[in-house]
């Protein structure tokens, strides 16, 4: 908490001017905070010359970590559909949990997903713990937050993972504060240190130009987010056995401030570029809006998706989820055509997974060409309609 000590306080308002968020006002010569805006970032502290202003620190205590134990995945599901990514995060949990010899368990949080739990455990789950009730049946942050905080802190799993999707990326946060513990977010791979058993969580970092590892040695549970497309799920065993737990959850205790009206699908993208097998991706080579008709030409004749570097998205030449990089979409199709789109680092952490890379770029020392399987140098203005042209001979 942050307090101001008036014996100290002039009035002087340099902590005012310090402050980027209108959280201090000045009454009778005196600073005070806004409680409701104040973020603690410290800056006033720093601007005072006075020493009338400290932040105090809540002394944590101490995490007994013998009291954890196991590794959960959470189980996103929508209309009783599992997120693809949940099977590629019960692979690596399988992993995971064997280094630690450990359960791994699935939570699955909905309503009328209970015939979900045996796919689960097809896919390497050993134990699913279902919530299943109606107030669950839509996606809610606040009280899928409530339930999954709820629940982990009755079991205590040492490792909580999930899916750097939408819905992942909205209440698995706010999991993290709940819990008083840290999060990792976007993480592209995961491995256990052989010397004290803490989970080595690695992401790009500095805008993908480094990778970073990170570690949570003090607080339980460990959490991470995971990008779809970076691991592989197990092959799916209908002969495989396990548990399920049922709980329930009081959640008229939790007030809920959030209605759900509906859920609209982006009629603009006919296929997901993330399940797609084969992509064509447009980038700022392109030049207008309007040449980006070669890029989704292309993709109809060939039934494959459209995808977009971050610069023809920022441009509006198409929508947000066509966009492939660090701060779009992880993909690893088949194949993957980049038209027009020089390689940025941002770009390539979202598509080098892809089996086999086709670059076309008029500039012969474009980065994409180092991370190709097959390179085209060329202006993509002749290239892109022969190439429509040729496959609409074969159809």
């Amino acid at each position: 908490m942050i307090e101001v000590i008036v014996s100290k306080c002039v009035g002087c308002g340099l902590c005012l001017k310090a402050c980027a968020y209108d959280a201090i006002v000045i009454e009778n010569k005196t600073a005070e905070i806004i409680a409701d805006k104040c973020t603690l970032c410290g800056a006033c502290v720093s601007a005072c010359p006075f020493d009338a202003i400290f932040i105090r620190k809540d002394q944590q205590v101490a995490v007994n970590k013998d009291d954890y134990k196991g590794i959960w995945v959470f189980a996103e599901q929508r209309d009783g559909n599992l997120a693809p990514v949940v099977l590629e995060l019960l692979g690596k949990g399988s992993e995971l949990a064997a280094v630690k010899e450990v359960e791994l368990s699935a939570v699955l949080i909905g309503h009328n997903v209970e015939g979900l739990a045996k796919e689960l455990i097809a896919y390497g789950a050993d134990k699913v713990i279902a919530v299943d009730q109606p107030e669950l049946e839509h996606f809610n942050d606040q009280l899928y937050t409530k339930v999954l905080t709820e629940i982990s802190e009755k079991y205590k799993p040492e490792i909580i993972l999930a899916g750097a999707t939408v819905i992942g990326r909205s209440f698995i946060p706010r999991v993290a504060v709940e819990l008083h513990t840290g999060l990792t977010a976007d993480c592209t791979g995961l491995a256990i240190d052989e010397e004290n058993g803490n989970l080595l969580q690695t992401r790009p970092a500095f805008g993908g130009n480094i990778m970073a590892t990170i570690l949570t040695p003090n607080h339980r549970p460990q959490m991470a987010t995971v990008r779809h497309k970076v691991m592989d799920p197990l092959p799916k065993d209908n002969e495989r056995t396990g548990t399920v737990i049922n709980e329930t959850i009081d959640l008229s205790k939790y007030d809920n401030k959030t209605k759900y009206i509906s859920f609209e699908h982006d009629e603009t993208q006919t296929l997901n570029i993330a399940e797609a097998n084969l992509v064509i991706s447009g980038g700022r080579g392109l030049k207008e809006k309007k040449n980006f008709a070669m890029i989704e030409e292309l993709a109809k004749v060939l039934g494959a998706a459209v995808g977009a570097s971050r610069a023809a998205v920022d441009a509006e030449w198409v929508s947000y989820p066509h966009q492939v990089g660090q701060t779009g979409k992880t993909i690893k199709p088949r194949v993957y055509v980049a038209c027009g789109i020089s390689g940025a680092i941002q770009h390539l952490a979202g598509m080098q997974s892809s089996d086999y890379i086709i670059a076309i770029n008029k500039d012969p020392d474009a980065p994409i060409f180092k991370a190709a399987d097959l390179g085209i140098v060329g202006d993509i203005f002749e290239i892109l309609p022969k190439l429509t042209k040729k496959f609409q001979l074969k159809e």
